[in-house]
């Protein structure tokens, strides 16, 4: 574990309690959340029973001691800054031109201030490694999105890759995506587990951690999903978040943790946009030489790209790779 971006944010915006409460998490492992907040109450016990005046000198001296240090000092400093300062609500909006026109079927679902407070529940989205690759996971992130949900065509007012997000669920689906088999997520009667949300959340299999892990029933409820913008949002970063063997997740994949198991080596899947294409729609999309949709998923993510100011990286389709 890295010490040095946690401490430097906490000097950055002025957190002495931030500071104190990390290094005794961090010195005593405690694991949990609710280790995070006792860690929280002592940190300001302490400052209490200290002088606040002497802690803060302490606090002032240890800052300005890291402040230039030689191990990545501006790195660090570029890690605390929040997603909403890479990506402010004018630039989504410009992203997103038309996803609150009539025409879409999720006008005004897809708000700029749920997807800020959703990623706050996966606080190593958008945050993880140095500006580039923060911001090229949020480009390839929103580019996944978009495809999934987009209402463009090649001739559409603005290009084909300002439609993203203008649906919330799938429509006509061909099937209840129901996996029978599956005995650990098993199918509630009744329900349809049919693609809903930015990432289109489809299958039993998927609904059901999905739910456990953001705390609704995704067998029961799955429609939830299109009817509550944050649980929405939620399960489109939950997807992304999580890895999924022998998948790895997508965000290992966008911020360099990817490590390609002898499997993926012979099955050519390198790193780059291409194996997170793989990871969510493989099996139709990956081994097709010019796929039109796996095109669509590279034309978003290089719109969102030069608009953040970031180049995509390589191995951007899936052409010549085998599905996961």
């Amino acid at each position: 574990m890295n010490i040095w971006p946690a401490l430097h944010c906490a000097c950055l915006y002025k957190r002495p309690t931030t500071l104190l409460s990390f290094l005794l998490i961090y010195s005593t492992k405690l694991p949990s959340t609710y280790a995070r907040l006792s860690a929280n109450y002592i940190s300001m016990a302490i400052i209490s029973w200290l002088s606040s005046s002497i802690f803060l000198s302490l606090f002032t001296l240890f800052c300005l001691s890291i402040s230039n240090a030689s191990w990545g000092a501006e790195a660090a400093r570029e890690s605390c800054r929040p997603i909403s300062s890479l990506i402010n609500k004018d630039l989504f909006h410009f992203m997103f031109l038309h996803k609150d026109d009539a025409a879409c079927p999720a006008k005004d679902f897809y708000a700029y201030n749920s997807f800020i407070q959703a990623s706050k529940s996966f606080p190593g989205f958008g945050t993880t490694g140095s500006l580039t690759t923060r911001k090229r996971e949020i480009a390839a992130f929103l580019a996944q999105i978009s495809h999934e949900t987009s209402g463009g065509w090649a001739t559409a007012p603005d290009g084909p890759y300002a439609w993203g997000l203008c649906y919330k669920e799938e429509i006509n689906p061909q099937s209840d995506y129901c996996d029978s088999t599956n005995k650990e997520w098993p199918c509630y009667p009744g329900k349809s587990y049919k693609g809903r949300g930015p990432i289109q959340l489809s299958w039993n299999f998927n609904y059901g951690p999905a739910g456990k892990a953001l705390g609704f029933d995704g067998l029961k409820n799955p429609e939830i999903v299109a009817n509550n913008s944050m649980i929405a949002l939620k399960t489109a970063l939950w997807f992304w978040m999580t890895e999924r063997k022998p998948k790895p997740s997508c965000h290992d994949v966008m911020v360099g943790r990817y490590i390609p198991t002898e499997a993926d080596v012979a099955a050519n899947r390198t790193a780059g946009f291409g194996v997170v294409t793989n990871i969510i729609n493989g099996g139709l999309e990956c081994g097709i030489s010019n796929d039109a949709r796996v095109n669509d998923r590279i034309g978003y993510f290089k719109r969102y790209a030069q608009l953040l100011n970031v180049d995509t990286g390589s191995n951007l389709d899936c052409a010549n790779q085998k599905s996961f």
